[in-house]
C-alpha cells in the first residue's frame, strides 16, 4: 500500500511539474532562419509563431518564389528548434522522478 501511495504522490508532483512546464514553454522562443538570414521566424516552444522577418531585397515579385520557399525552410528550422526546446525541457522535468527511459517520449 505504501507503494501505492507513494506512486500517487509522484504522479501528482509529474503533473504539478507539467503544468509549470507548459507555462515556461510559453516563454521559451526560438529562430528559425534560412536563406543566410535573409527570413527569420520567432516561435514559441509551443509553437505560436511571434514574428516573422523579411529583407527587404526579398520584396520583389520576380523573388515571390524563392521568398515563399525560404519562409517554409526557416518555419520548419524554428519548428525543430521549438521540438528540441520542448524536449530538453520534458528531460530536465522526468529526470529526477525516477521513471523508466521511454516514458514521455524520452
Amino acid at each position: 500500500m505504501a507503494d501505492f501511495l507513494g506512486m500517487m504522490k509522484q504522479a501528482a508532483q509529474l503533473q504539478s511539474k507539467m503544468q509549470e512546464m507548459q507555462e515556461q514553454l510559453g516563454n521559451v522562443e526560438v529562430e528559425g532562419i534560412s536563406g543566410g538570414g535573409l527570413v527569420a521566424v520567432r516561435m514559441t516552444a509551443k509553437m505560436d509563431v511571434k514574428g516573422v522577418k523579411i529583407d527587404p531585397s526579398l520584396m520583389k515579385a520576380e523573388e515571390r518564389e524563392v521568398l515563399e520557399d525560404l519562409l517554409v525552410t526557416a518555419f520548419g528550422d524554428a519548428r525543430r528548434k521549438a521540438e528540441t526546446a520542448m524536449q530538453e525541457k520534458m528531460q530536465a522535468l522526468t529526470g529526477g522522478l525516477g521513471l523508466p527511459p521511454g516514458l514521455f517520449g524520452q
